[in-house]
């Protein structure tokens, strides 16, 4: 698992404290929706967790959580906690491949959270009135990361 490159402590919230005692396979998720932007700092609160799962992860999910179908999708998803932690197995599967989600995230405190750019796209497409203070914040963070000289990985 490479380090990570921001610092979050993902035991500050109780949802993460929940995610980690699933004890899920970490390279066969990523957490998807507003949490990517909190991990970031650039929001200071969320309700719940969003994460997109495959393999491993996925199928210990199922074992373990209530399944239920998504109002926006006709998927499968996969709840804890009284839907405050849901888990899917494919994420508007007409825009990405769940592996693409998974494979190209960023690994924060432990944790993989799916890219910003994909986390934009996602907000565009609900366009509720949160997403469009999200998008603009995302915005903000990916002019600045392109902006910012990158030295040596």
């Amino acid at each position: 698992m490479p380090p990570s490159r921001i610092l979050f402590d993902p035991s500050s919230h109780p949802l993460f404290s929940r995610l980690a005692e699933l004890d899920l396979d970490r390279e066969n998720f990523a957490i998807f929706g507003s949490a990517p932007l909190y991990a970031r700092g650039m929001i200071s609160q969320i309700s719940d967790l969003d994460i997109i799962a495959r393999g491993a992860a996925w199928n210990k999910a199922r074992q373990l959580g209530t399944s239920a179908f998504g109002p926006l999708r006709s998927i499968p998803i996969i709840q804890f906690w009284g839907g405050k932690i849901e888990i899917f197995s494919e994420w508007l599967p007409r825009i990405w491949d769940t592996d693409f989600l998974i494979d190209q995230s960023e690994w924060l405190s432990g944790f993989r959270f799916v890219r910003l750019e994909c986390v934009l796209t996602y907000k565009w497409v609900l366009n509720r009135p949160k997403d469009l203070v999200h998008m603009e914040q995302v915005r903000g963070c990916l002019a600045h990361q392109s902006a910012s000289p990158r030295l040596g990985r």
